[in-house]
Parts: structure tokens; C-alpha cells; sequence
């Protein structure tokens, strides 16, 4: 049987806000199977449960957030893509402030967390959503349009085309195929930043937003070049941190997907117009065990190893 998994022991971290710039305590404990990844808010008066779903998104402007009433967590998807990534199913992640710390604005802090924690299976089969047939969401036409999709896989596959009209940006890698049969998450994905122009910062800041980015946990670009000393930690990290956005926020489905993703231009509201989308369709997906782990795909049924 292919099994649940979640952490083996507790493990914390500190660091600021992305956009409230607040100083924010994470730890992240065990759950019993069929939990789910359940975000607490223990510096509330009376700590709130924000179970994660894809219904449970109320904002997606720069990053996502989810809700419980009137307790929120914002920018969850770094850390949700790094469970996608290592396959945890089941974690409680207890948070002192309103916003996941960004730490180095990858998703390789993250992993680091839980792979110390250690990753252990439970004795509960795995579940995963297995798309049935293709489910489709676009803005725009033209020059404008952006879109999302999700086609039956046997396995997890992501795809993704930017399209920044910036130098720094077009002269990497515009396209990547991640396939998590073939390629490995912790190299390949978990490192890539996240990234801004200083343009947009006066914007930003005006409204509240970007309030604890900088050089050391975003890459920063001006009209013409990145500022960073050290460079790109990937030749194609712009495209490969919206795969990694991308994981996190379809792992707000609360399963695994079996699925092949294709994205042009998407983003935090794309990815969950297009789960939304997929749930209002019942007859476009299921829900799958295996009892055999030979059955599933290879990539989804082992454990990811330590980098």
C-alpha cells in the first residue's frame, strides 16, 4: 500500500513576513492520518484551524491566502509547495503572525525544515485526485491571454511558459517541463526564488505589500538587469519559481494530483480559478488509492532523498 506520510518530530523556524515584514514563529508537528495540512493561528486570543482547501482561498494578489473566518494566513505557497514536492500529506503548521516567514524566498528552506523533522509513512493508504479529463481556464486574447489546464496523467507533470517582456527575465529560460517521474524536486525546483522589480516596490509598499523583501530573499531586478551579487541560482530560476508557485498552490487542493499541468502566463489567481474549475466538474476526477505501489507512478511512491 502506498502510504500517508508526515513529519517525525516537531521542527521551528523564525523569519519575517514577505509583504507585512512582521517577525513571524513557525513550527510545524505531526498529524494523524486523513489531518491534511492544518495551518493554526496560535497568537490569535482563541487559536483558529485554517484546514487547507481549495474553497479556503480568499485572496490571491502577489501570493496566496487562506481564511478561516476572520483569521488568515498569507503566502502559504512556498512551504505547501515543498510538502507537494516532499509528498507530506498530513502536518500541522502552528504560525505566531498572519504571514508564512519567506526565509530565503525559496522553497529550499523549507525542505530543509521538514527533511530534519524527518519524513515518516502512517499506516493509511495515500490519496490522490486523478483527473479524468481535461479541465481549462483563461484570461484575455491575444497578446493578453493567460491560462491554466489540467489533462489526465498518469503521474505529476507541470509545464510552464513566462512571458515578462523584461532583459533579465528573456534571457533565460522561458519554458520548463518538470516531471516528477524523471526529475527531482529538492535540485531541481525547491531553489528557485522568488522575484521583483524595483519598479513595482513604491507600488507595493504604498499598500502594504513587500514590507520584508530584499536581496536576501527575492531576486531583484531593475529596468534592465539583476541586482543580486550573486547571480541566478538556475539559468531558468524566473520560470522554475513559478513551478514551484504552482505546485503549492495546486497542493491547496488538499490531494496529490495525478495530472499533467500546462500554464502560460499563470499565477495565484489562475491556479485556483482552474481548482476551482476542476471541482465544480465531479465527473472530471476521482479519488484513487494503491494498494499495489508498483501500480503507482514511480516519482509519487517513494520518498524524495535528502539533498
Amino acid at each position: 500500500m502506498l502510504k500517508q506520510r508526515t513529519i517525525q518530530s516537531l521542527t521551528k523556524a523564525v523569519g519575517v513576513g514577505l509583504h507585512s515584514g512582521q517577525r513571524v514563529e513557525l513550527t510545524l508537528r505531526p498529524a494523524q492520518p486523513e489531518t491534511g495540512i492544518v495551518f493554526r493561528r496560535v497568537d490569535l486570543p482563541v487559536p483558529v484551524d485554517i484546514p487547507i482547501t481549495a474553497t479556503a482561498v480568499t485572496d490571491t494578489r502577489l501570493a496566496s491566502t487562506i481564511s478561516n473566518g476572520g483569521a488568515k494566513v498569507y503566502t502559504v505557497e512556498h512551504l505547501m509547495s515543498a510538502c507537494a514536492g516532499l509528498g507530506i500529506d498530513n502536518m500541522y503548521v502552528d504560525i505566531t503572525a498572519q504571514e508564512v516567514p519567506i526565509l530565503d524566498g525559496s522553497a529550499s528552506s523549507f525542505v530543509f525544515l521538514l527533511q530534519s523533522a524527518g519524513i515518516v509513512e502512517q499506516n493509511a493508504p495515500k490519496r490522490f485526485i486523478r483527473i479524468l479529463k481535461s479541465v481549462h481556464v483563461q484570461e484575455g486574447e491575444g497578446e493578453s491571454a493567460k491560462w491554466a489546464r489540467l489533462d489526465p496523467h498518469h503521474g505529476y507533470k507541470l509545464t510552464f511558459e513566462i512571458d515578462f517582456h523584461h532583459p533579465a527575465v528573456d534571457q533565460t529560460g522561458q519554458r520548463v517541463v518538470f516531471d516528477m517521474d524523471k526529475d527531482v524536486y529538492t535540485r531541481d525546483i525547491a531553489r528557485a526564488r522568488t522575484f521583483g522589480f524595483t519598479k513595482d516596490v513604491e507600488t507595493m509598499r504604498a499598500n502594504g505589500l513587500g514590507m520584508g523583501g530584499g536581496l536576501d530573499n527575492a531576486i531583484v531586478m531593475d529596468d534592465y538587469k539583476v541586482l543580486n551579487s550573486d547571480g541566478l541560482r538556475y539559468d531558468d530560476e524566473f520560470v522554475k519559481h513559478k513551478i514551484l508557485d504552482a505546485m503549492g498552490d495546486l497542493f491547496l487542493l488538499g490531494k496529490p494530483l495525478l495530472a499533467s499541468y500546462c500554464a502560460f502566463r499563470s499565477g495565484h489567481a489562475m491556479n485556483n480559478k482552474l481548482l476551482r474549475e476542476l471541482l465544480s466538474q465531479p465527473d472530471s476526477y476521482e479519488t484513487v488509492t494503491f494498494q499495489d505501489i508498483q501500480q503507482a507512478p514511480p516519482g509519487l511512491a517513494h520518498l524524495a532523498p535528502a539533498w
